[in-house]
């Protein structure tokens, strides 16, 4: 594993680790995250596979900014633009309806899929330099604690680590399905103060 700074030569260095296939971890809002091509299936199969991760499950999106949803979601519905004008930049996951073109593994049972514009710069920074999503799941063994540093990643894949020093500890992103109001996990964001939207 190559350790980077996050400089833009680190983050060139990531990029061009994703753009060959291979895995990154950098850091997020939360915790430390395992990043790979979502449209690169062979990329997928090396995440799931690094996680030890049911391949059933499927993986929450970053993006650089909302231009980004675009390709994956197509328009969105005045309740999740609201819910996207009021918490993003920041550590709200989504559930929006997928676009035909993203791939399978990444959509959940009821096609939607889980995506987050998060507030940590550098996460941004990775997305917009790549030139569309990455993946973010937390880069650790599955069922093991998230990593908060790079001295904390166990996870024998990864190619360039982005180091974004020690996170402070958090909970995860709330993830939250705009249309039917279900709080499918409660992190950072209260479902107190999505309710109050709703």
């Amino acid at each position: 594993m190559r350790v980077v700074p996050p400089t833009p030569a680190g983050i060139d260095t990531a990029v061009d680790a994703l753009r060959r296939g291979g895995l990154i971890a950098y850091p997020t809002e939360t915790v430390y995250g395992l990043g790979a091509d979502p449209a690169n299936p062979r990329a997928l199969e090396r995440l799931f596979r690094a996680k030890g991760r049911d391949a059933g499950k499927a993986v929450l999106l970053i993006i650089g900014d909302t231009a980004q949803l675009d390709a994956l979601t197509g328009p969105l519905s005045d309740r999740a633009r609201t819910f996207v004008e009021r918490f993003w930049p920041g550590p709200l996951s989504l559930l929006l309806p997928a676009s035909g073109d993203v791939p399978r593994s990444l959509v959940g049972p009821e096609a939607k899929l889980c995506v987050r514009c998060p507030s940590c710069e550098i996460a941004r920074t990775l997305c917009r330099v790549f030139g569309g999503p990455l993946t973010s799941t937390s880069a650790n063994p599955a069922g093991e604690p998230p990593a908060r540093s790079v001295a904390g990643l166990a996870l024998s894949d990864i190619a360039v680590a982005v180091d974004g020093g020690m996170l402070p500890a958090s909970p995860p992103s709330t993830i939250f399905d705009p249309e039917t109001g279900r709080v499918l996990r409660e992190g950072v964001i209260p479902e107190s103060a999505l309710r109050a939207l709703l």
